[in-house]
Order: C-alpha cells, then sequence, then structure tokens
C-alpha cells in the first residue's frame, strides 16, 4: 500500500473512535439499569430481563464474520451505515416496548448491526503499518472511556426518562454515526489485507489452532461475566437502599480509579514482556471479587469490590486482544480476530441469560459463585499455556511472486520469525520482533527481482 498522509491517518482515526464509541456507548447504556427499569414491563422476570440484556451478543456473534467478509465485497462504508441503521430501528422498537419481549426483538436486532469488524478493517484500510498499533491503542481507549460513560450516563438518563429515553437516545446516537461515516471518515483505498478481515477458509483453519483457543475462552467468560454482573448488582445495590438514580455516583469513581491502576501494569504487560503473569493476576482480582461479592452489605463493599472487579476487567480486556494479535499467525489476524469477537458476543449473550436464569432460580449469590468457578477453571487453561512471543504483523506489497531465495532471505532477517506469501493479494505476510526487525532490508529482498539472495544478517 502506498504511503497515507498524516492528515488523512489521524481524521480517519478520530472519526472511527468516534464511531466506534457512539455505537458502544448506545449499547451500554442500559446495562446498569435495565434490571431495575425493566421490571415495570409487561410479562418480566429477572430470567426474560437477563436474555434481553445479553441476546443482542447472540445476533452480534452471529453476523460479525459474515459482515466482515460483506464489507470485503461491497465496502465498508455500506456495511458500516447498513448496520447503523439495523441498530437504530432495534433501539426505537426497545424505546416503544410495552413488554419484555418487545424490549427482547429490539436488542435482539440492535445486535444485528454488527459493524465491528467492518470499523476495524477501515482502521487497516486508512493507515499505515508504523502507525496502525497507536491506532488501534487510541479506538480501544475510546471503547473503554465509552464504556464508562454509559455506566454513568445511563442511570442519569434513566432518573429523567426511563428506558424510552435511554433507547431513543441509542437511536439517535446511532444515526450521528452514519452522519460520522458519511462525512468524516475518508473513502478507503480497494486493498485485500488478511490482517484487517476475517477470510472464511481462515477461519475455518483457526478454528483449529490450540494456541489461541485459551483466548477466545478468555473473551467469552470475561463478557459473559461483564454482563452477568449488571444481572446481578443493580438489584443487590438497590436491597440495600441505594437509590438507582444515585448508581452513577458509585460507577464514576470507580471506574476512573480502575482505569488510572490499571495504566502500569499494561505497562509491565507490553515493555517487560509480563503479559501473562498479569493476565493471571487479572483473573485472580475478578476471582477475589466475586467471592466476597457474596458477603457485601454496604455500599462501601460494593465500591472496593466493584473497583477491584473492574480494575481485573480492564487488565484483561487490554490484554488479550493484544496477547491475540501477537499468536496469530502470519496473515491470520483477521481471521483470528474475528474468531475472538465472536467469541466475545457469544458470552454476552451466554451472561445475560445464565445469570438471569440463575438469579430467578437459584438466588445472586450463585450468580458471583458460578461465574468464580469458570473463571478459576480458565485461570488454569491460562496458567497452562504458553507466554506469547511478543511479535507483530507486518505486511508486504509484491509486484511478482517471491523466489524461494527472496523467501529464505527474508526468514534469515534478524527478528523474522515466520512468513507466508499469498500471491492473489501481491503481498507478504511477516510475524516478527519489533526491536530486530528493520523493514528497509525486507523492502530490499522484496524489491530485487534476482534469484541470488543470500543471509540477510
Amino acid at each position: 500500500m502506498s504511503a497515507i498522509p498524516n492528515s488523512v491517518q489521524q481524521r480517519a482515526v478520530a472519526s472511527l473512535a468516534a464511531l466506534y464509541a457512539l455505537r458502544m456507548l448506545g449499547l451500554f447504556m442500559v446495562l446498569p439499569v435495565l434490571m431495575i427499569d425493566g421490571l415495570s414491563l409487561e410479562d418480566a422476570t429477572p430470567q426474560l430481563l437477563g436474555l434481553a440484556m445479553g441476546v443482542y451478543g447472540l445476533t452480534q456473534a452471529v453476523l460479525q464474520i459474515p459482515a466482515g467478509a460483506l464489507s470485503d465485497k461491497i465496502g465498508r462504508k455500506p456495511v458500516i451505515i447498513g448496520g447503523l441503521l439495523i441498530f437504530a430501528v432495534g433501539s426505537l422498537i426497545a424505546a416503544q416496548a410495552d413488554s419484555v419481549y418487545g424490549l427482547i426483538i429490539g436488542r435482539a436486532m440492535q445486535g444485528g448491526g454488527a459493524i465491528a469488524s467492518a470499523i476495524m478493517a477501515l482502521v487497516t484500510d486508512l493507515t499505515n503499518e508504523d502507525s496502525r498499533m497507536k491506532a488501534m491503542a487510541f479506538i480501544g481507549a475510546s471503547i473503554g472511556l465509552s464504556f464508562s460513560v454509559a455506566l454513568v450516563l445511563g442511570p442519569w438518563l434513566s432518573s429523567l426518562g426511563g428506558l424510552h429515553l435511554i433507547f431513543t437516545t441509542t437511536g439517535v446516537l446511532a444515526v450521528g454515526g452514519v452522519v460520522v461515516t458519511l462525512l468524516l471518515i475518508p473513502n478507503p483505498p480497494q486493498v485485500r489485507h488478511r490482517d484487517s478481515i476475517a477470510v472464511v477458509s481462515e477461519v475455518k483453519r483457526q478454528l483449529a489452532n490450540k494456541n489461541l483457543w485459551p483466548l477466545n475462552l478468555g473473551v467469552f467468560v470475561l463478557h459473559a461475566l461483564m454482563v452477568a454482573i449488571f444481572v446481578a448488582i443493580p438489584l443487590q445495590l438497590k436491597a440495600i437502599g441505594f437509590s438507582a438514580d444515585h448508581h452513577s455516583t458509585l460507577y464514576l469513581p470507580v471506574m476512573v480509579l480502575a482505569f488510572v491502576l490499571m495504566v502500569p501494569f499494561i505497562i509491565i504487560a507490553e515493555k517487560r514482556h509480563k503479559m501473562k503473569p498479569i493476565v493471571l493476576l487479572a483473573s485472580g482480582f475478578i476471582i477475589l471479587a466475586l467471592l466476597l461479592m457474596t458477603q457485601a452489605a454496604t455500599v462501601w463493599h460494593w465500591g472496593a469490590l466493584l473497583l477491584l472487579y473492574f480494575l481485573g476487567f480492564n487488565l484483561m480486556e487490554a490484554s488479550l486482544p493484544s496477547w491475540l494479535s501477537k499468536a496469530a499467525p502470519a496473515g491470520a489476524k483477521g481471521s483470528a480476530m474475528g474468531i475472538y469477537s465472536s467469541m466475545q458476543f457469544l458470552g454476552a449473550f451466554v451472561g445475560g441469560s445464565l445469570g438471569g436464569w440463575l438469579l430467578s432460580h437459584l438466588g445472586v449469590n450463585w450468580v458471583f459463585g458460578v461465574f468464580a468457578v469458570a473463571m478459576v477453571i480458565w485461570a488454569v487453561i491460562m496458567f497452562l499455556a504458553p507466554a506469547p512471543r511478543h511479535l507483530t504483523s507486518v505486511r508486504l506489497r509484491l509486484e511478482t511472486a517471491l523466489s524461494s531465495g527472496q523467501q529464505a532471505s527474508l526468514l534469515n532477517l534478524p527478528g523474522v520469525a515466520e512468513l507466508i506469501e499469498l500471491p492473489e493479494e501481491e503481498a507478504v505476510y511477516l510475524k516478527v520482533n519489533a526491536s530486530e526487525f528493520d523493514q528497509s532490508l525486507a523492502l530490499a529482498i522484496t524489491a530485487n527481482t534476482g534469484d541470488n539472495h543470500g543471509s540477510q544478517r
């Protein structure tokens, strides 16, 4: 790909971060209030409200990879705009719902607007290799910020107009996302890129990749627990006399402090190559928080335990996709990430459904206990898994196919761990140690059309 001007990249990253944040804000504002406000709906039970909370994850999981593949064929923007419009319609259905079943239908349609893969593909399309990791980190931070804002904004909007106002606002935000897509996001170049989107044939191979399944299971459990937490905790806070319209005063300091405390751990994980110990530590924070939640009796208890939980959640939410990016084979990151995202959303569905069932039939302590056991099992799996090699992906454009000598020379370059050539894309994908790899040497090899290539050490 030819170099993309910095101004275009900056505009693309800012607008895509805004688009992702608008959508996630709309999706998550309802989490802290649905179990309380939803009880006023016809036929509402904790079990059905838990299903309503998590059902968006089912439709999202089913459509995530197909929507990404469709964006390869008809373009990113049409898929994003169509998804946002579906999301807006689902929001308006939920806003007008008089029964819990109408709410479930609206939430399922919200998930049908599966645009996450197309947005992340656009990030790859519109950024150069050397700035892409920073762009991904910026968008990841915007997602985390939107989640934090949603937990504060949701209870405030609920106090003003209940679920109707929250879902109406969500629909308006989705329409705002359409405006951002049409007016602010640059048009991408027509370049196929396996690090940006899932490829069906590669998805099949990565489903059999045992090295990636601990991470897929991890994000499944993490997001199942995230939704289950909001099935259980709002009702617990209300039961101890903490008014629902004041819940945001608890969530705001907890989320801010959890984010601040997370930063040094992430630096240690990335800079000192301690990602596995940090992930295991995060799982320990979550397990401890869940076990103590069975005994929480005051607002101060809940504040401290939510801080511990969100510290662990934020650490894992930031670390697991980074680990996946390092572990995915050359040329397979987009497909591996497609599976990972689908498992994330499927986890949200299971968390809402199972959490609601446990709350209805066995009581709130079973919600905390069952998910604590699930987290323990996953932590054991991660303890046994190998630590990630700190590798990054590089894609080089090819004018002609590589000779066997050129392939050998690339593999012999310092820092190069893997290579796969894809003639149909006129590209070669490498997995490299960024601190050792010199891209100018690699470009010199790929530009050389001769057959005599020795070691380039």
